[in-house]
């Protein structure tokens, strides 16, 4: 069985484009992140970046836009127009509302911009995502000493993505880690991520065929799901980005059955 339904061409792609955001997060000086503590928001859920005074550097976020179009280009000539098309319309004004939009994950505001302007749907969220996760890894590195735990139900502690992944690592302890911003926290073995649920009646876990080293963890509660990978298996262990990536069957075969990665019952409460 093939374990992974995403291509080659589109890892490799995935991969150069962390090693672009490294080398972006390297340039970046550490005081425009400047985070603000507040511990009754946080154990309330709201995310650690929606408390954190960043100062972005918008000619150099629409630099980094243009190093993304033109590798995307390279691997993919014939988008080569299209990407020019939004380059267009890229200028200093558009591109705040790109960072607050994406910084919110709204896809509504996204949809719109490519119905107005007759673009593909995925090229504006997909661009202004990637320009932002530096900023993004940057403020989780600075918090992550204070990362010891995620309220459930509200994703994210730092930047409020739904939690989809963990790994099992040494000694097998459950460690959830977020592929947006690569922050970790413990967690229960047995713990329902989006509910809170411990009732091992209700907790189940599913095994793939031919996949020795991932689980999917799914809660009959609230059908919350939870994808658990046995890093300690692994003889180079690749990033949480690429895991999450590399998994995706496994959020098919969650949601084939029902099971969803942020439990909507939960948020909306």
């Amino acid at each position: 069985m093939k374990k992974s339904v995403v291509s080659k061409e589109y890892t490799n792609l995935q991969k150069e484009i962390i090693k672009l955001q490294e080398q972006w997060k390297q340039v970046l000086n550490p005081d425009v992140i400047q985070p603000k503590l507040d511990q009754a928001a946080l154990a309330s859920g709201v995310p650690a970046a929606a408390l954190t005074a960043i100062d972005f550097d918008i000619p150099l976020f629409i630099q980094w836009i243009d190093e993304i179009n033109r590798l995307i280009v390279k691997k993919n000539p014939e988008l080569e127009g299209k990407l020019g098309k939004v380059r267009e319309l890229l200028n200093e004004e558009v591109a705040i509302r790109w960072i607050d939009e994406a910084f919110a994950v709204n896809q509504f505001y996204f949809q719109q911009f490519a119905q107005e302007h007759e673009l593909e749907g995925w090229m504006a969220p997909f661009l202004a995502e990637t320009a932002l996760r530096p900023y993004l890894q940057l403020v989780a590195e600075k918090l992550q000493p204070e990362i010891t735990h995620a309220v459930h139900g509200a994703g994210c502690p730092v930047c409020g993505e739904p939690v989809r992944l963990a790994q099992l690592e040494e000694n097998g302890k459950k460690v959830v880690h977020c592929p947006r911003c690569l922050v970790q926290w413990p967690e229960k073995r047995v713990v329902c991520s989006h509910c809170g649920n411990e009732d091992s009646k209700t907790i189940q876990f599913i095994s793939v065929e031919g996949d020795a080293t991932s689980q999917l963890q799914v809660c009959d509660q609230c059908h919350g799901y939870l994808k658990v990978i046995d890093t300690r298996q692994f003889i180079s262990k690749p990033s949480s980005a690429i895991l999450d990536l590399n998994s995706i069957h496994l959020d098919f075969i969650a949601q084939d059955n029902g099971y969803g990665a942020a439990t909507d019952q939960n948020t909306a409460n």
